[in-house]
């Protein structure tokens, strides 16, 4: 569709989400976002150094939305207490899963940059990093986990659930049911929380 009037910028990253989710960030050429737009290269380079700028704009709102389910999944978790502690860090792994797996081009773009390198673009979205930390923190704090053990937990837990959402997008669990899905994040989960 042409572009006729508005917000140029905010156009052309639509676009680049759109292509993104359907193909992956290396679908993301300002050319392609350009042509999608309906205005000239040139008029996306008013906006956009070079690609990496453009990719960098849609890590930010992938980052964002990925943050914002992972807030809500957590937030749906009632209580105190070490059970629901426990529940809201699984909770934190299911919703990396979760964004993985049905918003797979999005994801993909969100590795492309290191972690601090974006900044989602909502200044109101914890990003989905920060809210690992806080799980583990609680945990902690409800006597779940020893202090002495709590440095490095989020490498550990990222790892694990980036592993597991991996096998289910290109890997051997692509096609298994969902309940055996489930079953394997279960016991990812519950490695990782017995682990750390």
């Amino acid at each position: 569709m042409p572009y006729h009037h508005g917000n140029l910028r905010a156009a052309l990253v639509d676009a680049a989400v759109e292509l993104a989710e359907k193909e992956g960030p290396d679908a993301v050429v300002l050319r392609e976002v350009s042509r999608q737009v309906g205005v000239s290269h040139n008029a996306a380079y008013r906006h956009f150094a070079d690609r990496e700028e453009l990719l960098r704009a849609v890590a930010a709102r992938a980052l964002t939305e990925f943050g914002q389910l992972m807030a809500r999944r957590i937030g749906a978790v009632p209580g105190r207490g070490k059970r629901a502690a426990l529940a809201r860090f699984e909770a934190s792994g299911r919703a990396y899963v979760e964004f993985a797996t049905t918003r797979r081009g999005l994801f993909r773009c969100c590795g492309e940059f290191a972690i601090g390198d974006v900044d989602p673009d909502d200044p109101e979205v914890v990003h989905a990093y920060v809210q690992l930390s806080q799980r583990l923190d609680e945990l902690v704090a409800v006597g779940l986990i020893p202090p002495e053990r709590r440095q490095g937990g989020e490498i550990a837990a990222w790892s694990a659930v980036h592993g597991f959402s991996l096998l289910v997008i290109d890997g051997p669990l692509q096609h298994a049911t969902a309940a055996v899905r489930e079953q394997g994040l279960d016991a990812v989960l519950r490695v990782v929380a017995d682990g750390i």
